[in-house]
């Protein structure tokens, strides 16, 4: 899913020394869900830095949908649809957002159920090896 070419280009190569491609997934999903978990509203520089968030984890989420639609993805069908009908949302409330309709917080916790899937599928495959 989410190579090391987009801990180069997007989050740079901090993220590379996690190791596996699901631990570069969780790292990243873990960052920006940090940003967008840190945008407090009424600090004189939030407009900046929720724009920045909300621009990080559409990249994000646009990368992932992109993957998902890549016929060479091993992923099950169900697993890819889901996870690309959860970029499309994400994409709805990022508009959403941006016009004042609706609360970061839903997209923390998109990201934050994302991170329990990748830690819960790293955890197995641990096991199975």
């Amino acid at each position: 899913m989410i190579e090391a070419s987009l801990a180069n280009t997007a989050y740079n190569s901090s993220v590379r020394s996690i190791g596996s491609d699901r631990g570069i997934e969780y790292q990243v999903f873990s960052q920006v869900t940090r940003d967008l978990a840190a945008v407090r509203a009424g600090a004189h520089d939030y407009h900046a830095k929720l724009a920045e968030a909300l621009h990080k984890n559409m990249k994000l989420w646009t990368f992932l949908a992109g993957e998902m639609a890549l016929e060479a993805n091993k992923l099950p069908a169900q697993l890819r649809a889901g996870i690309f009908y959860l970029a499309e949302f994400t994409r709805h409330q990022t508009a959403k957002i941006r016009a004042g309709e609706a609360d970061p917080d839903i997209l923390v916790e998109i990201n934050t159920m994302m991170m329990r899937g990748l830690r819960a599928r790293e955890e197995n495959s641990d096991t199975e090896q």
